[in-house]
């Protein structure tokens, strides 16, 4: 499922215009990057929580030529399900 698909679905459920639709969406994805940005996590009861989580540089090695790179400090986002939502898709 695409962003577009999660518009689509909304419009319909909604019964809303399209262009509605594609703001509401876009401005909860939004809202979430913008708050993880700032190093809060984000946490939809029933779904799961979004953190970041700091990785520490490192040296890897390139596969193809076997050469070593500094990989430099980083943060990712994680994402842990919820018991709710772990259920429901299983």
């Amino acid at each position: 499922m695409t962003k577009e698909d999660i518009i689509k679905k909304v419009w319909h459920e909604l019964d809303t215009t399209n262009k509605r639709a594609r703001e509401t969406v876009e401005m909860v994805f939004s809202t979430v990057k913008n708050v993880l940005a700032k190093g809060e996590h984000v946490e939809l009861r029933g779904f799961g929580r979004f953190t970041l989580r700091e990785k520490s540089p490192r040296t890897g090695r390139n596969p193809r030529s076997g050469e070593e790179a500094k990989i430099a400090a980083r943060r990712v986002v994680t994402f842990k399900p919820s018991k709710i939502f772990r259920n429901d898709v299983n």
